[in-house]
C-alpha cells in the first residue's frame, strides 16, 4: 500500500499517536484548554477502535469535544455515534448495546473506526496542515489492516485524506454521497458525515446512510 502523500515527514510507526502527541501546536493548546474545562475526560488523540483483521474501515473527520475527546472512543458520546453504531449493528459490523460509554461492552465485527485527524480541533475545523500532519497515522492504520477490502469515508475531508493516504488524487476521485471509488484494490465509499447538523437539515437521512453501508457490506462479502 502506498505511503501517505504528505509534506510532513512520515514519522508514525504505530497505528495511533501517543497520548501526548506534540505534532500540531494549535491542537496541543486546545487539548490543554480542554483539560481545564473537562477534567477527567480523555483529552488526547483518540485511538482507532476495532479489530486488526477488519475488512471494513470507517474514517471520520475528527473527535468531537464532548464526544470522542471526552470518552476516548471514536464516535462515542454524541449524536453521530448514535446513528453510526445503530447502522453498524444493523449491517452486522457491531454487536452489543451502545450507551455512549466506552465501557458499554459494544464490540465491532470485521470493522475498525478511525479519524483523519485524531485530536479535537477548535470548532471542529482542522487546518490543512493539521490534516496533512495527521495523515501519517491514517497511513499506518491502513497498512496495519492486512484484510482490508473497503472503506467508508464520512465527509469530504475524510474522503480526501483517505484518497491521498491510499496514494490517489482527490481530483480523480471526487467526493460524492454514495459514490464508489477503487484505489489500489481497495473500495472506497463516500457518505455525508452523520452529524446532527446534516441529519437535522435533511442533507443525510437514515436511508441514505444505510445505502452506503449496503454497498460496503456487499464489497466486504464479495
Amino acid at each position: 500500500m502506498a505511503s501517505p502523500r504528505s509534506k510532513a515527514p512520515v514519522l508514525a510507526t504505530a497505528r495511533d499517536p501517543a497520548k501526548t502527541c506534540p505534532l500540531c501546536p494549535r491542537l496541543v493548546a486546545f487539548r490543554r484548554e480542554a483539560e481545564l474545562r473537562l477534567p477527567g475526560a480523555h483529552n488526547g488523540p483518540v485511538p482507532s477502535f476495532g479489530q486488526s483483521n477488519a475488512r471494513l474501515l470507517i474514517v471520520g473527520l475528527a473527535p468531537g469535544l464532548n464526544g470522542a475527546n471526552r470518552t476516548g472512543r471514536p464516535f462515542t458520546g454524541d449524536y453521530a455515534g448514535d446513528l453510526l453504531y445503530a447502522t453498524l449493528k444493523k449491517f452486522k459490523f457491531a454487536k452489543g448495546e451502545y450507551r455512549a460509554d466506552p465501557d458499554d461492552g459494544l464490540t465491532l465485527i470485521d470493522c475498525m473506526i478511525t479519524n483523519a485527524v485524531r485530536c479535537v480541533p477548535p470548532e471542529n475545523k482542522p487546518t490543512g496542515a493539521e490534516i496533512v500532519t495527521c495523515r501519517q497515522f491514517l497511513g499506518t492504520t491502513l497498512s496495519s489492516l492486512p484484510k482490508l477490502k473497503a472503506i467508508v469515508a464520512l465527509g469530504r475531508i475524510a474522503h480526501d485524506s483517505t484518497v491521498r493516504a491510499l496514494g490517489g488524487s482527490p481530483s480523480k476521485h471526487v467526493f460524492g454521497h454514495a459514490k464508489a471509488h477503487e484505489i489500489g484494490g481497495i473500495k472506497l465509499f463516500d457518505s455525508y458525515h452523520c452529524s446532527r447538523y446534516n441529519t437535522n437539515t435533511g442533507r443525510l437521512t437514515t436511508p441514505m446512510f444505510e445505502d452506503v453501508f449496503t454497498l460496503a457490506r456487499k464489497a466486504v462479502d464479495s
